[in-house]
């Protein structure tokens, strides 16, 4: 069973960046693709974005795409989402996952798509 960390949240101002980090343990982390979701105050977990095992595909939520970037160091066990321009409606708790698929595919915007999850990190952005 993979065991995930997440790090890196905080408080950044609108317009600014920030890179969460998810580390994995487990041998199997580099034949799992992994995901990012985020439930937000009073709102349901939603899908941010997923990549493939070997990191050759991605998939975003369409309302965050050119914002968001998700990358993975399958020798560090590893995986990443990048964030660009924040608005303050990206406040929430981000949540790496691990799926039970190496690939994506329609199913990985799903959470039950997902066999592992992390504590969750917070991200507040201000106004």
């Amino acid at each position: 069973q993979v065991q995930l960390v997440e790090s890196g949240g905080g408080v950044v101002q609108a317009g600014g960046s920030l890179r969460l980090s998810c580390a994995a343990s487990g041998r199997t982390f580099s034949s799992m693709a992994m995901g990012w979701f985020r439930q937000a105050p009073g709102k349901e977990r939603e899908f941010v974005g997923a990549i493939s095992f070997s990191g050759g595909s991605t998939d975003y939520a369409d309302s965050l795409k050119g914002r968001f970037a998700i990358s993975r160091d399958n020798s560090k066990n590893m995986v990443f989402l990048q964030m660009n321009s924040l608005k303050p409606e990206d406040t929430a708790v981000y949540y790496c996952a691990a799926s039970r698929s190496a690939l994506l595919d329609r199913g990985s915007v799903n959470q039950g798509a997902y066999g592992a999850w992390g504590q969750g990190t917070q991200v507040t952005v201000s106004s």
